[in-house]
C-alpha cells in the first residue's frame, strides 16, 4: 500500500518486480525460510487443484497458437515462443502466492477474524493520508516518488478531489475504503472491538471517509453490503454472495453472445447522471471492440505484449482502453485462462455456503458470511476494473482453506 505505482525492476525471464510481486515474494520467503512453513501452490484436490493447474499452464497453450506476429501499419509485435510462456508461468505463480499462503496458513476461525481486523486497522491507518489528499489534492505519490501514476483530471470530482495515495487511482482507493467499511460492520455485528475503539464508532468514521472518496459504485457496494450484514441471516448472505459470483461469471458469456442489455443499462445510467452514462458507454464500447478481438482466438487468447489490443490498421495507433480484468484475461488467455482465474476466485464462495452449516458459533458464521460477500463484490468489480490485488487472492485462499478445514467429522469443534 506504500510502494509506487507503475515502477518496477525488470529482470530477464522474471516478471517485473513491482508493488504486486515484491510483497508476494517477500511473504513467500518469510513463510518458507524464516518460519519454515512449506508452501504448496496446488490445493489438495477437487476443482481447486484442476483450476490451479489450468491457470499455471494456460500460457503454454496461448504461446502454442500465437507464434505469428501482430502487424498494424508501422506497429510490429513479434509472435510468442515458449520463453514467453515460461516467463508468464512464473508471473502467474507469483500472482497466486497469496492464494496459496492464505489457503495453507490462514484456515482457522481466529485467522478469519484477524483478516477482518487487519482490514479495518489498515483502513483506519490509510484514512490519514486519504483525508490529507481530500483536502490538499492527490500529491503524496508525486512528492515522494516524483511522478503522478494516472490522470490527475480523473481525480477531480464534485468541486474536490478523490484521494489516490499510493494505489494508482481514486476508484481503487474508494474500493479499499468500502471493504474496510464492510469489515467494520462485520466486527460491529459480531461484537468484536478494534483495540480500544468501539466498532460502531469505527464504522461511522470509515463511512465518512468512504463518502469523501466520491465513488458512486463503492458507496453503492457499501450501502448494499451493510444492509445484508445488518439485517439478513448468514445463510442469506452466502446465497447473495453466490448470486453475485454467478452474475460475474455469466457476464462475459452474455456479452460474447450479445445477450446482455447494453442499451438498457446505458439508459438507466443516463437517468442518474449524464457524465456517468458517458463514462459507462465509453467502457462498454471499448469492451465491444476488445471482445471482437478476443473472439478471433476465443479459446487460447492472443498472449501478452499488447497482442490482445486493437490497433489502427494504417497508423498502428492503439484504439482500445482495457478497464475490466475479465476482458484483459479473455484477450490474453482466452476462455481457457478466464475460467481458471475467475474460477479460482469464485470457488471459495461456493464452498463457503456448504461449509457454513458445520460452523456452530454465531460469531464465526458472521465472519464467514462477510468474507464471502467481500470476495463476491471484489469479483463483481473486476467486470469494470482491473483491481485484482494480492489482498483479493489472500482472502480467496484463506476462505478456501477455511472451508477445506470444516467438514462433518469436525463440525463439533469450536472453529
Amino acid at each position: 500500500m506504500i510502494l509506487p505505482v507503475g515502477n518496477a525492476v525488470d529482470l530477464p525471464l522474471l516478471p517485473p518486480l513491482d508493488k504486486i510481486t515484491i510483497p508476494n515474494v517477500a511473504a513467500f520467503l518469510v513463510c518458507r525460510f524464516l518460519l519454515g512453513r512449506p508452501v504448496n501452490l496446488l490445493p489438495s484436490g477437487g476443482w481447486g487443484k484442476w483450476l490451479m493447474i489450468v491457470y499455471l499452464l494456460s500460457p503454454f497453450v496461448t504461446a502454442a497458437v500465437n507464434s505469428d506476429p501482430v502487424i498494424a501499419g508501422p506497429r510490429y509485435i513479434g509472435g510468442m515462443d515458449y520463453y514467453d510462456a515460461l516467463s508468464d508461468v512464473i508471473r502467474q505463480s507469483l500472482f497466486i502466492v497469496p492464494f496459496a499462503l492464505g489457503r495453507q496458513l490462514l484456515t482457522s476461525a481466529s485467522d478469519s477474524e484477524n483478516i477482518i481486523r487487519a482490514l479495518v486497522v489498515a483502513g483506519i491507518v490509510y484514512s490519514l493520508p486519504m483525508l490529507f489528499e481530500v483536502r490538499m489534492s492527490p500529491q503524496l505519490h508525486t512528492w515522494i516518488y516524483g511522478y503522478f501514476p494516472h490522470s490527475f483530471l480523473q481525480q477531480m470530482r464534485d468541486g474536490g478531489f478523490r484521494p489516490v495515495v499510493f494505489l494508482g487511482h481514486g476508484l481503487w482507493v474508494a474500493f479499499f475504503a468500502m471493504t474496510a467499511v464492510v469489515g467494520a460492520a462485520t466486527l460491529w455485528q459480531a461484537r468484536i472491538s478494534v483495540g480500544r475503539f468501539n466498532p460502531a464508532g469505527v464504522l461511522a468514521y470509515l463511512s465518512v471517509v468512504l463518502l469523501l472518496c466520491k465513488s458512486m459504485a463503492s458507496m453503492l457496494y457499501a450501502a448494499v453490503l451493510l444492509l445484508f450484514i445488518r439485517f439478513t441471516s448468514v445463510t442469506t448472505q452466502l446465497n447473495i454472495a453466490r448470486c453475485i459470483v454467478l452474475i460475474t461469471l455469466l457476464y462475459p458469456m452474455l456479452r460474447a453472445m450479445e445477450c446482455f442489455p447494453v442499451q438498457g443499462i446505458e439508459e438507466m445510467a443516463a437517468s442518474v447522471s449524464k457524465e456517468r452514462a458517458q463514462s459507462l458507454k465509453f467502457r462498454l464500447d471499448n469492451e465491444e471492440i476488445l471482445l471482437a478481438r478476443a473472439r478471433e482466438r476465443a479459446f487460447s487468447g492472443w498472449g501478452s505484449w499488447g497482442r490482445n489490443r486493437v490497433y489502427d490498421e494504417a497508423t498502428g495507433d492503439d484504439l482500445s482502453v482495457t478497464d475490466g480484468r475479465w476482458i484483459i484475461v479473455m484477450g490474453q488467455y482466452g476462455w481457457f485462462g478466464y475460467i481458471a482465474e475467475f474460477g479460482l476466485l469464485a470457488l471459495p464462495v461456493f464452498r463457503a455456503f456448504k461449509a457454513s452449516r458445520y460452523v456452530p458459533i454465531k460469531k464465526d458464521r458472521i465472519i464467514l458470511g462477510a468474507l464471502s460477500l467481500i470476495l463476491a463484490i471484489s469479483l463483481l468489480d473486476l467486470l469494470v476494473n482491473a483491481s485484482v490485488t494480492p489482498w483479493t487472492w489472500l482472502i480467496a485462499g484463506s476462505l478456501l482453506g477455511r472451508c477445506e478445514s470444516i467438514n462433518p467429522a469436525t463440525k463439533r469443534r469450536a472453529y
